[in-house]
């Protein structure tokens, strides 16, 4: 049987790629962004009493009512937002769901969806099976900060949506307030929606604010904002995220997400919700935990051959290696695979059309200091 292939630029994700190729060869994996550390005692204690009390059953569709209440009321408190946790929450199986449903809820065939490159490797492949077109604007290749005229050249009679990132994945770069005013100075007035990646809102350094889509009124009345417990818990594999959505916007979006998922593991939102409203501190000492580890992986590749860029958010550190090789990103990963010991991933995936002299790659330090100082031995030794 031949098979026409819904998605033809897509094979193995870089980060399957990597992962399997760093456990060939006993690689240090410092590639896939996950921790290599649990998430709290005190999560992992109400998962286990939620399970033995029996909530073990379907979730409502929408979340577990005290979820959706405690993210509504940590999104007033951080940005002055309020909404409604029955109509304007949603809860999901992790972030890349709520991405693609978002998507999936207004993007129709012959829509254009402009994303910001480089990015992350789900966006192009839910634009397409929804039947749109991902419009690749570059951010600048020197900080990674969005190019406002660019961006506003790009909009055309099809723009559907405009999907950003921060804190941004792979780069580190975030949007400051001035960026969402420029935002809002772009769809004002059209029918452009904002999809907002903001999965790593609690990982922002150096005492800067996070500056969510939700601070702007504006903004927020056209967003759909996606975030993840995975990523502020240290719990990936459990697979919880959320959407916060206008009451027009998330009904549009459930209609797509309970078809998709329908619900998402119960006894996790219990336990996230015992845990936000118990334990507030967790996700407000969050910049300091990991920018103590940032600093900690900067100061042990200081003699090293690598030229390390700045990082502002999320916990990844992208690095310049022009001074090791002339290979390709992708060429020199593996051979630092192989070689060195240490797993890292090519930049150029995250691009429509990567700049031909780029020579980057990114490490993830939200690994405990043992991993990071072995990684580090062994890139210091290059």
């Amino acid at each position: 049987m031949q098979i026409e292939t819904k998605l033809p630029k897509v094979g193995t994700t870089i980060f399957t790629v990597m992962s399997q190729l760093a456990l060939e060869h006993k690689a240090v994996n410092l590639g896939q962004g996950f921790p290599d550390f649990d998430g709290p005692q005190a999560l992992r204690d109400a998962l286990a009493a939620a399970m033995n009390a029996g909530r073990n059953q379907y979730a409502p569709m929408t979340g577990v009512p005290a979820l959706r209440e405690q993210i509504a009321r940590k999104t007033e408190r951080l940005y002055g937002r309020k909404v409604n946790p029955d109509t304007e929450v949603t809860v999901t199986s992790g972030a890349t769901e709520a991405l693609f449903a978002a998507i999936a809820a207004v993007v129709r065939a012959g829509d254009e969806v402009i994303v910001l490159d480089p990015c992350y490797d789900s966006y192009e492949p839910a634009i397409e099976l929804n039947g749109g077109r991902a419009v690749h604007v570059p951010l600048d290749p020197r900080d990674f900060s969005p190019d406002w005229q660019r961006i506003k050249d790009a909009i055309t009679p099809k723009t559907r949506m405009i999907l950003i990132n921060t804190p941004h994945n792979p780069c580190g770069s975030v949007f400051g307030a001035a960026d969402l005013d420029r935002l809002a100075e772009l769809v004002r007035g059209s029918e452009v929606l904002v999809l907002s990646d903001e999965v790593y809102e609690h990982i922002v350094f150096d005492g800067a604010p996070h500056q969510s889509v939700l601070r702007h009124a504006e903004l927020a009345e056209r967003s759909f904002v996606v975030s993840s417990f995975g990523k502020t818990y240290h719990t990936t594999g459990w697979k919880v995220g959320y959407c916060v959505a206008p009451r027009a916007l998330s009904a549009e979006f459930r209609k797509v997400h309970q078809y998709l998922t329908f619900c998402t593991f119960t006894p996790a939102q219990v336990a996230f919700a015992d845990i936000l409203e118990n334990d507030p501190q967790h996700y407000l000492d969050l910049p300091a935990f990991y920018q103590a580890k940032r600093d900690r992986f900067r100061q042990l590749l200081a003699g090293s051959r690598f030229t390390l860029l700045p990082v502002s958010g999320a916990y990844f550190q992208v690095v310049d290696y022009s001074a090791l090789s002339d290979a390709d990103d992708l060429a020199f990963c593996e051979w630092l695979i192989k070689q060195a010991g240490v797993a890292a991933i090519p930049i150029s995936a995250f691009y429509e059309t990567p700049p031909a002299e780029q020579r980057l790659i990114r490490f993830c330090f939200a690994k405990s200091d043992a991993t990071l100082e072995q990684a580090a031995e062994r890139l210091r030794a290059l």
